[in-house]
């Protein structure tokens, strides 16, 4: 459908969603910028198109009602058959988008679907069908678990298998979408190796956002991801997660999301060791994420208080610039146990 050089119209779309990942995700932003074409654009619009789905789901001035009937319809618009157009989206979501001057770079993606949309028709078929089911099965089960916590007004998540499966549709349909568009080409083993781990690549990630967000998710979303069947054991209501008088108990929660974020770390880095650089991907562009999350880690173990307490366990700019430098003179796939190793006992800058 898109073959050949898109119009200029069209290529302004594709400009401005480069610029505006860049607003909305500092992880993904490095990723794309390391990608080359065709896979940059791929991967971006890609990645917006399913942020438009997660800002949704996240709103906490949305009701929950009001939330899986957007994403019901946003997922029509996915729906080659289905005659919904973006207008009526837009239409649809307007009452909810807050004023422009008060806009975040999110809620300015979820107002421009137009433009996201236009992006995604500049997309050859091939690859354009491929994203085209991972991201509805994102859009999908969000719009089941906003349905399943309708009544509690937010997200209260019960067991960790629970966790793991809205992990899955939040993170690991973008791991397929990823990985789909890699495999082309790839033998029958490759191919099923790499669908194997993407999962363990995704769940690392998204997990690793689990443990380090509690107080931001709680306050700003209203939700808890953190397992009730854990809290339970620490005698902590889903509600009192950000309680000073829990504290304690709540770190022990947060340094088992650790634990199992852990478990990932061998199936995700093999999933790096054998990773196509084809049609634009390159290893520095998946490889950079990963060893953020390594270092992540490593601070969530140092400073679990401070998940609950201040909010803001992340990685220093400087070790994350100094990763990034180190892509830059060129890093081997055989390199890459040794960069985990030393950022996982300590920061890379140092």
């Amino acid at each position: 459908m898109s073959s050949g050089s898109p119009s200029p119209a069209l290529s302004s779309d594709l400009d401005w969603c480069f610029d505006a990942v860049h607003g909305v995700s500092r992880t993904f932003s490095i990723t794309i910028d390391r990608l080359e074409e065709p896979m940059a654009r791929q991967i971006c619009v890609g990645y917006l198109l399913c942020r438009i789905a997660d800002t949704i789901e996240d709103a906490g001035h949305v009701p929950p009602s009001a939330q899986s009937d957007l994403l019901t319809e946003y997922d029509r618009l996915l729906d080659p058959t289905d005659e919904y157009t973006v207008d009526q989206f837009v239409d649809a979501v307007s009452p909810w988008l807050p004023e422009p001057d008060e806009r975040s770079a999110d809620w300015t993606v979820v107002a421009e679907t137009a433009r996201v949309f236009r992006a995604f028709e500049t997309l050859d078929d091939e690859p354009r069908e491929l994203m085209r089911d991972p991201i509805r099965e994102l859009v999908g089960g969000m719009a089941m678990f906003t349905e399943r916590y309708a009544d509690e007004g937010g997200l209260r998540l019960q067991t960790i298998d629970e966790l793991e499966e809205y992990c899955w549709y939040a993170a690991g349909t973008v791991g397929t979408l990823i990985t789909e568009l890699l495999v082309r080409d790839s033998s029958p083993e490759r191919t099923a190796e790499l669908r194997d781990n993407a999962r363990s690549f995704a769940l690392l990630l998204q997990l690793v956002n689990i443990a380090k967000d509690v107080r931001s998710d709680y306050h700003e979303e209203n939700n808890v991801y953190l397992p009730a069947e854990w809290l339970a054991e620490e005698a902590v209501a889903p509600d009192a997660v950000t309680d000073t008088d829990n504290h304690q108990e709540v770190t022990t929660v947060v340094r088992r999301v650790v634990d199992r974020a852990e478990r990932y770390l061998d199936d995700a880095h093999r999933y790096l060791e054998i990773l196509p650089e084809h049609r634009g991907n390159n290893l520095s562009a998946w490889a950079i994420p990963y060893l953020l999350a390594v270092g992540t880690l490593r601070e969530l173990r140092q400073r679990s208080k401070d998940v609950v307490r201040t909010g803001d366990v992340k990685l220093a700019r400087e070790e994350v610039y100094t990763v990034i430098q180190r892509f830059d003179t060129g890093v081997s796939r055989g390199e890459l146990d040794e960069l985990r190793q030393t950022m996982a006992s300590e920061p890379l800058h140092r």
